[in-house]
């Protein structure tokens, strides 16, 4: 089995590097670039114009590695099904909202409120399907439907924007994606749950290999949205809403800080953050972009191995009941 994995790994590996040239010099001829927000930090003008929308090439593999694992013998159609539909589903809303962006030459696509409906639907028509099956707190225990449908909905959308609100530096989301990808690698027991995690995996420290300060691509909302996913479905598959926890530790970090800004900006004209998410407060404060995205992977490595093991403590000592 693992000598499967890794050969598929290693396959997607190579695919993945060569399909993000490829777009890149696509994107290139072609004169696309991405435009930077005019809110952003004045240091990110120089990026303007560096090709966008690279989480394409993961969401043109991810139908292909469920088809890969399943041919392998490594996972059966419902397990499949589980954890890729999300991500493909949820990179459509993505993708819609990056090509809205190049067609426009904006920094702009779905409005806010377009983008979080379509966020809705897309978590919902997933998690009905899902529900069917159980939804785990932890393995063994099952939530009530009527209580795990709505929060599953809502930290499946909290997921999305997560991942999507930490994409503002080069390499930070595919840094943290990559690290908790591992993480379930290392944690899971379950085989189309470690197969699903390699060839994530894979896929994210070859967009990492562009990505890397400087960036030569982005990962766009095509990316965010479905790594962001395919970190969901791969816990629900697993049997454990929990382990959402540890793993979306860094990118819970970031939507919290957005959420506290815009609640203390509205409610008391003030700001607590220089910027917000997160990562924008220490750019703003001076810090380097690639010790901004080392420190904060450290951190979110640090937090996953944490939360962890004080998971595993209140399991030990009968705190959730299996």
């Amino acid at each position: 089995m693992k000598i499967k994995i890794l050969c598929l790994g290693l396959i997607f590996f190579a695919s993945a590097i060569f399909l993000e040239n490829l777009w890149i010099s696509l994107m290139r001829n072609f004169g696309v670039g991405e435009a930077i927000k005019n809110y952003g930090p004045s240091g990110h003008k120089k990026k303007k114009g560096t090709p966008g929308i690279g989480g394409i090439v993961a969401f043109i593999l991810s139908p292909l590695a469920a088809f890969a694992i399943y041919r392998a013998g490594l996972g059966g159609r419902r397990d499949l099904f589980v954890i890729w539909a999300f991500p493909l589903l949820a990179g459509l809303v993505g993708l819609a909202d990056d090509l809205l962006k190049a067609f426009r030459s904006s920094s702009e696509g779905l409005r806010s409120l377009q983008k979080l409906f379509l966020q809705i639907v897309v978590c919902s028509i997933w998690v009905y399907f899902v529900s069917r099956g159980g939804i785990f707190l932890v393995p063994g225990l099952a939530l009530p439907v009527r209580v795990a449908v709505p929060v599953l909905v809502f930290l499946s959308v909290a997921a999305l924007n997560a991942v999507n609100v930490t994409d503002g530096l080069d390499g930070l989301a595919g840094s943290a994606v990559a690290v908790s990808l591992l993480s379930v690698f290392l944690w899971a027991d379950k085989t189309p749950v470690l197969a699903s995690a390699a060839l994530g995996l894979a896929m994210a420290v070859a967009f990492l290999w562009h990505n890397s300060n400087p960036a030569l691509v982005f990962m766009g909302d095509a990316g965010s949205h479905l790594w962001g996913a395919l970190l969901v479905s791969l816990c629900v598959d697993a049997g454990s809403l929990a382990f959402m926890l540890p793993m979306g530790f860094i990118f819970g970090i970031e939507l919290a800080t957005s959420a506290i800004q815009i609640f203390t900006i509205r409610v008391f004209g003030k700001r607590v953050f220089r910027m917000s998410p997160l990562h924008h407060h220490f750019e703003i404060g001076g810090m380097r972009e690639q010790q901004i995205v080392a420190r904060f992977t450290i951190v979110h490595a640090a937090g996953i191995v944490a939360i962890l093991i004080f998971m595993e403590t209140l399991l030990e000592r009968g705190f959730l009941h299996v």
